[in-house]
């Protein structure tokens, strides 16, 4: 007898459950003066802080976030459309170059892009020194490794039939694939590229809060200093950017939709991000221009006895332990409070409400999250995965919003029309028929997820991230290096088993 199978829509709520014991370890934790560190934070969120001086100084870090973000998504795009190209199959098979170079390619691409850009901004900072440049290149190497595996894997996929029979015809290989391949490919740069934009804008923050410079570290300082109203200045200030950028992503998606991308379109868009990379550099040379050049200050790299060794003082379980409980509780929350949210109270007002919510939990870099619950609570791993789920969750929520904007609503209104209750009727007939994608992107999301718990592990002490931090400060760089591995191992991993999980929930 088969044992029961939860459905997709249960498996995308359960997951909220994660939120309970996070919680009470939280609430548990709550010292006598939390409460009002807390209500002077909320207080200052609708009093910001409108200091003339302030807000200019804010609004040149913030184009020196936004400056970083446009050069190192540019240089991604174009970097990993190269690599991607070089790494597919199908692209030597049309030029009849052996497929072993690609496989290779491909295989190598998976390291870059399980290290997290705050690890590589981390130790580029050791061998390069404080440097603008330093946050680009660290969003610019794992981001380019991620567009070419989603470059590589479309090319792939693709119906070859158009292209062979092109070949057959007579045509040059470069022009086959360029007309054959350019129509489909470039939705794909498009669509992608738009959302790796979002993304460089909150990596670019993240590694300023890390030190690397722009809005990132004034919002740490302001916080360590309790400078609420300073913080919220910022806040608001990244909030209008964000929603600025949304506007426009959004409004080019749609039009993207219209009709499919050709030659000329593509061609338009990567004319675009060039420009785009150029205007960023110029940009950051301009407001930065006393941070000379990047001098290689270079490290020896240990040898094998020693890697052994550090390998071996190292408490592995504990550490391995603590990195996956972290990233289990932060995608419970992640994937199952948005459903849940949105299923407790379904009316239209509510969603509205959420969807400010959502947008609030995006704006909040994780780290800055956890040091204001440390102001008012112990570091516990809880607060870790409090701080990455609320983050994630934004980013699920806004997604899930943008998929119902994308189902019918026929059934839910029929359904309703039958008697059935507002939340039965938003459960099977707006929100079941969509559950298996949201489970798919859920499964993406936890990959993220996981590399992410480097940026809480630092602060909040727990898992490898609190490890790598501490070898990193007592520049113990073989340990560090051991480190980078097994996270590097652990992620792609992850990565596996969330794509088998998403080939299945796409399937059914």
């Amino acid at each position: 007898m088969a044992l029961p199978r939860p459905s997709a829509p249960a498996l995308a709520v359960l997951p909220a459950l994660a939120l309970l014991p996070v919680l009470i370890t939280v609430l548990a934790g709550i010292h006598a003066g939390g409460v009002e560190i807390w209500m002077a934070f909320l207080s200052a969120a609708v009093h910001p802080s409108l200091d003339p001086l302030l807000l200019k100084a804010l609004l040149r870090a913030l184009q020196v976030t936004l400056a970083m973000a446009l050069a190192g998504w540019s240089l991604s795009l174009v970097l990993g459309v190269l690599l991607g190209c070089f790494a597919s199959e199908r692209l030597m098979q049309t030029w009849r170059w052996p497929t072993w170079p690609a496989w290779i390619l491909r295989r190598s691409l998976a390291l870059p892009r399980s290290v997290h850009e705050l690890i590589w901004g981390l130790l580029l900072l050791q061998v390069l020194g404080l440097h603008p440049w330093v946050a680009v290149a660290a969003i610019t190497i794992p981001y380019a490794a991620l567009v070419a595996r989603v470059w590589r894997d479309q090319l792939d996929a693709l119906d070859p039939s158009r292209l062979q029979a092109l070949l057959q015809g007579g045509a040059p290989p470069l022009a086959a694939c360029c007309t054959a391949l350019s129509p489909a490919m470039g939705t794909v740069l498009m669509s992608y590229g738009g959302y790796r934009l979002e993304c460089a804008l909150r990596s670019a923050t993240l590694l300023g809060v890390f030190g690397l410079g722009g809005l990132g570290t004034d919002l740490q300082l302001s916080l360590q200093s309790l400078q609420f109203r300073e913080l919220w200045s910022g806040l608001w200030l990244l909030g209008l950017l964000s929603v600025s950028l949304e506007i426009l992503l959004t409004l080019w998606r749609r039009q993207s939709h219209k009709a499919q991308a050709g030659q000329r379109r593509l061609c338009l868009f990567l004319a675009g991000v060039i420009v785009a990379g150029i205007t960023g550099s110029t940009w950051l040379h301009v407001l930065l221009p006393d941070s000379g050049s990047v001098v290689w200050q270079g490290l020896a790299l240990p040898d094998w006895g020693r890697l052994m060794l550090a390998a071996a003082e190292l408490p592995w379980l504990r550490l391995i332990y603590e990195t996956l409980l972290l990233t289990v509780l932060a995608a419970g929350i992640a994937v199952g409070l948005p459903p849940l949210a949105m299923l407790l109270v379904p009316s239209r007002p509510w969603q509205v409400v959420l969807n400010a919510v959502w947008a609030l939990m995006r704006l909040i870099p994780p780290p800055l999250t956890v040091l204001l619950l440390l102001l008012s609570n112990r570091p516990t791993l809880a607060i870790g995965a409090l701080a990455l789920g609320l983050h994630n969750g934004g980013v699920m929520g806004r997604l899930l919003r943008e998929e119902l904007e994308q189902q019918s609503a026929d059934q839910q209104q029929a359904m309703g029309a039958l008697g059935a209750s507002a939340r039965l009727s938003w459960l099977y007939g707006l929100f079941t028929p969509r559950s298996p994608g949201y489970l798919a992107y859920g499964a993406y999301r936890s990959d993220v997820i996981l590399r992410e718990t480097v940026v809480v592990g630092l602060i909040g002490g727990s898992g490898l991230g609190w490890q790598l931090l501490e070898s990193l400060s007592s520049f113990h760089w073989d340990a560090v290096l051991v480190l980078i591995g097994a996270y590097a191992l652990i992620t792609l991993l992850g990565e596996w088993l969330n794509d088998q999980c998403r080939d299945r929930w796409l399937q059914s």
